[in-house]
């Protein structure tokens, strides 16, 4: 069985299904809570120089206060884009420059736009679970080919698949955690 371990590499399966695990987390960061955080801007691209940038590559991200977030543009033909940027991400944010320091104050969440996020907050869960099962679909098609292939017997099949299982238990697990732990930080009042 120990030859078999380039065919079927384990950890490769459980690096990727922690990869959706991590893709998710960064998901969760920017869902707003209520109170600012310099990671809710992270997922805003903002268009300069001909391309898409991420915001942190254009500007300081700052957290003045519990409700407020700034960005500080470094290069002051970039502000409005900026602005637009964050004002067109979806998330609710009404920024306004100063020269060229742009401030975004963080609205009170009202119980309607919790509910909502909450709701988002599932759909991220819920595509990162098929993430880790579309891992161990991959997964179990090497061990059915190689079983067919008689490179291993059905006994290590069947171990395999446990272990593929096992992970992607406790994968799915981590995931529903953190969603339960979003949710309750969202519907914090």
């Amino acid at each position: 069985m120990a030859d078999d371990e380039e065919d079927i590499d384990l950890d490769d399966i459980e690096r990727r299904m922690q990869g959706a695990v991590d893709v998710l987390a960064t998901e969760f960061g920017g869902l707003r809570t209520g109170r600012a955080s310099a990671s809710l801007l992270d997922p805003i691209t903002v268009e300069v120089y001909g391309s898409h940038m991420p915001l942190n590559q254009v500007g300081t991200v700052s957290v003045p206060d519990s409700r407020m977030l700034s960005v500080q543009v470094w290069d002051r033909s970039n502000v409005s884009a900026v602005e637009k940027a964050i004002r067109n991400s979806g998330l609710g944010l009404n920024p306004a420059a100063d020269g060229t320091l742009v401030r975004i104050p963080l609205p009170e969440l009202n119980q309607e736009r919790r509910a909502e996020l909450t709701k988002v907050a599932g759909k991220y869960a819920e595509q990162a679970k098929v993430a880790v099962r579309n891992v161990r679909r991959d997964g179990m098609d090497v061990l059915k080919r190689l079983e067919k292939a008689s490179e291993i017997s059905q006994d290590d099949h069947k171990l395999y698949a446990d272990e593929i299982q096992a992970l992607t238990d406790r994968m799915v697990g981590r995931i529903d955690e953190m969603l339960s732990a979003k949710e309750k930080d969202i519907m914090q009042v």
